[in-house]
């Protein structure tokens, strides 16, 4: 009777112990499995789809129709170009990180030469405060909470 005790307290112990590990393991699928959540809340840190930034971009900037055609195809090529490299596990994340660098960057320069001088203010002051991490989505909120 103890004997069959011990088993069952100790086959108890082991379950407890095992579930937490096993559910544990099963949430550590690598990174490009995942799905962001809808509407990009959540772990997505890059920008949103090309055709919501286009909107938010319409909206801070007041684009034309032809300047939205335009902007949207950069962002698109800029959105594939950025998962092609998610997607490259045999490029050194450092080396990825920074062909990412460099592709927002030549999207900026693309997005930023079909703006007019006021866009482009506005645009330059949107950076700016991007590169602060000052950026906010919805307009201008007022300074980052204390």
């Amino acid at each position: 009777m103890l004997k069959q005790c011990l088993l069952i307290l100790l086959a108890f112990s082991l379950i407890t112990i095992a579930a937490p590990l096993a559910a544990a393991q099963s949430n550590d699928a690598p990174p490009n499995s995942q799905q962001p959540a809808e509407g990009n809340a959540g772990w997505h840190h890059g920008p949103p789809d090309p055709a919501q930034h286009t909107q938010e971009l319409t909206k801070k900037l007041k684009l034309t129709p032809d300047q939205q055609t335009k902007v949207q195809a950069i962002l698109e090529s800029e959105h594939s170009q950025m998962e092609s490299l998610r997607q490259d596990n045999s490029t050194p994340q450092q080396d990825r990180r920074a062909k990412m660098m460099d592709i927002r960057q030549n999207s900026n320069t693309q997005i930023r030469a079909l703006l007019d001088s006021n866009q482009q203010k506005k645009w330059d002051e949107m950076q700016a405060n991007r590169a602060s991490g000052r950026h906010h989505h919805g307009g201008d909120q007022g300074p980052p909470p204390q």
